[in-house]
């Protein structure tokens, strides 16, 4: 399938998605590649204009960098920001000790209580079926139990190649941390340089890696 086919097939999830979840949907930002192209194809969907609230995990352990980009795209594109995060947690744990405990605290706890909290009926995430293993399975639209809602993914096709070449053929811009060596942006704790495209995830920490089917059970991307 080439590019601009699996992009049509991306805008008519889009465009399924908020037809069908209306005030209840929600989009996630990372500040990372994968959902900035996820916000330009909701902006393609709305004429111009990202249509609908964007929550971001603020761990208070992210890149500086990540956070600086994710800040400014949402000036310039007039982005209807939603920070949620556990600040109390992220001084009362040692951040990286233990990565379930680590993610269950500063990420997953935070976006099931925005679930619940903001009402969301559809939560649309930039995951791709070529990035791990655990994530092979994903279906474009995936319900979930606890809290109930449903995962919307239309990037699942994607490859990490189709990534960047989206990214170029729109002129997009993108966190400059790529551009120094990283393949992949978490937390500050849980990245390294790699520089490696085709082991996209070679930068993440492996004891992490290890654990995503268990974080996605709680309800992790």
């Amino acid at each position: 399938m080439q590019l601009m086919e699996k992009i049509e097939e991306s805008l008519s999830i889009v465009e399924y998605a908020v037809e069908t979840y209306g005030e209840g949907l929600f989009a996630t930002f990372s500040g990372g590649k994968d959902s900035l192209v996820m916000l330009h194809l909701l902006q393609t969907v709305g004429h111009g204009r990202v249509n609908v609230p964007v929550l971001s995990i603020d761990t208070t352990v992210k890149f500086p960098e990540t956070m600086a980009f994710r800040d400014a795209l949402a000036t310039d594109w007039g982005l209807d920001l939603r920070i949620i995060g556990n600040p109390e947690a992220a001084l009362n744990i040692d951040i990286a000790a233990d990565r379930a405990e680590c993610c269950q605290a500063l990420k997953v706890g935070p976006l099931n209580r925005a679930i619940v909290d903001l009402d969301i009926t559809g939560l649309m995430s930039a995951i791709r079926w070529d990035e791990h293993p655990a994530r092979a399975s994903e279906e474009p639209i995936s319900p979930r139990i606890d809290p109930p809602h449903d995962r919307i993914h239309p990037i699942l096709h994607f490859t990490v190649d189709d990534i960047w070449d989206y990214i170029h053929a729109f002129n997009l811009p993108y966190c400059s941390l790529y551009d120094e060596g990283y393949a992949s942006l978490s937390c500050v704790h849980c990245t390294v340089k790699s520089g490696d495209q085709a082991r996209e995830r070679a930068g993440r920490a492996p004891e992490k890696e290890e654990i995503m089917e268990q974080l996605r059970h709680l309800g992790y991307f």
